[in-house]
């Protein structure tokens, strides 16, 4: 990562930077609906990036292929994206059974009961204050995709335009909410304290010009309150909002750049527990995440506003460690 930072460029950005030389035939070929899709997206190319460490095929070479595997997952929805990999992974003799779970909690916790044998729902900074509140050992198998996020409005056209102790809803939980108000800062809103560390809160405040009052509420229901006339916005990811809502990233009031090395902790990941990280099916489902019909179903699904990305899981099992020292001294 140093001789990332030494060029100015994120191991995320060099991610899709790499995807698109050793990939750029296969996808053209295999997928030109991708490529379009891009296009017209404004230029991010869904992609997958591969690493030193090899393809996720050879990582995988070990395990017999002819062996029928299965996982059971838990995540936060349903979506066609998991169809589609689901389809990928039958051709891969890898069955998938789903766990839908209607909160952000129960995915880890019945993946620590040992109910599932992982989950596909959250980035590693949420992971890291899991782990460090509940004293578990949860780790990532391989990174999937992140999320642009951003400030929206339904009555206002720029950021200029909040008035004076204008309501702005983000996350209630720890590290969304952290990110939200980075976002914030970043938009010229607020500013926070030099050592507020990873999961600033409301209290790490220290100008805020505007006297802007923000509403922590829960993710999951921010889009859903988007339209609340007591809101004059609300900070989410972009992929949050319903496809019926029609709201993308070109209506963001201010849209946070997703693939910036400060945005490494908000990479989302497949985790699992440390008992269970050498399951042979892990490598297959890489594979599957890899595939370009994956790509093709997240671009559509989406409408771009998530990107398929390539970390490796060495450089994200480091930046969770160091998340969770300062988890738990945030407690």
């Amino acid at each position: 990562m140093a001789e990332n930072e030494e060029k100015g460029t994120s191991e995320l950005r060099s991610a899709l930077d790499n995807s698109k030389k050793k990939r750029r035939t296969g996808v053209i070929a295999g997928v030109a609906i991708v490529a379009a899709a891009a296009l017209v997206t404004g230029g991010v190319l869904i992609a997958n990036s591969l690493n030193s460490a090899g393809t996720p095929a050879e990582a995988g070479e070990s395990a017999d292929a002819s062996k029928p595997l299965s996982l059971r997952l838990a995540v936060s929805e349903d979506s066609e994206f998991q169809s589609a990999i689901s389809e990928v992974a039958a051709e891969k003799n890898l069955t998938i059974e789903w766990v839908n779970v209607n909160d952000w909690v129960l995915p880890n916790t019945e993946l620590a009961a040992g109910s599932v044998d992982g989950n596909a729902f959250q980035h590693i900074l949420y992971l890291s204050n899991f782990n460090a509140s509940n004293d578990e050992t949860l780790t990532p198998v391989f990174s999937t995709v992140i999320t642009q996020w951003g400030i929206f409005s339904a009555t206002l056209d720029s950021t200029d335009d909040f008035p004076d102790s204008a309501r702005i809803a983000i996350p209630d939980d720890p590290s969304n909410g952290g990110r939200a108000l980075f976002i914030l800062q970043a938009a010229g809103l607020i500013e926070l304290s030099d050592d507020a560390g990873e999961f600033p809160t409301i209290d790490d405040i220290t100008s805020n010009p505007k006297h802007i009052e923000v509403v922590p509420i829960a993710a999951t229901t921010i889009p859903q309150q988007f339209d609340d006339p007591s809101l004059s916005g609300v900070v989410v990811g972009t992929s949050y909002f319903d496809p019926s809502q029609n709201i993308g990233t070109e209506d963001a009031l201010y849209l946070d750049d997703s693939l910036d090395e400060k945005n490494l902790p908000y990479t989302n990941v497949v985790a699992t527990r440390a008992d269970n990280v050498d399951n042979p099916a892990w490598a297959v489902l890489e594979e599957a995440y890899a595939d370009p019909r994956v790509a093709a179903a997240l671009e559509k699904e989406s409408f771009g506003n998530s990107v398929l990305v390539k970390v490796p899981v060495e450089a994200l099992r480091e930046k969770l460690a160091d998340l969770e020292v300062l988890a738990k001294a945030n407690q």
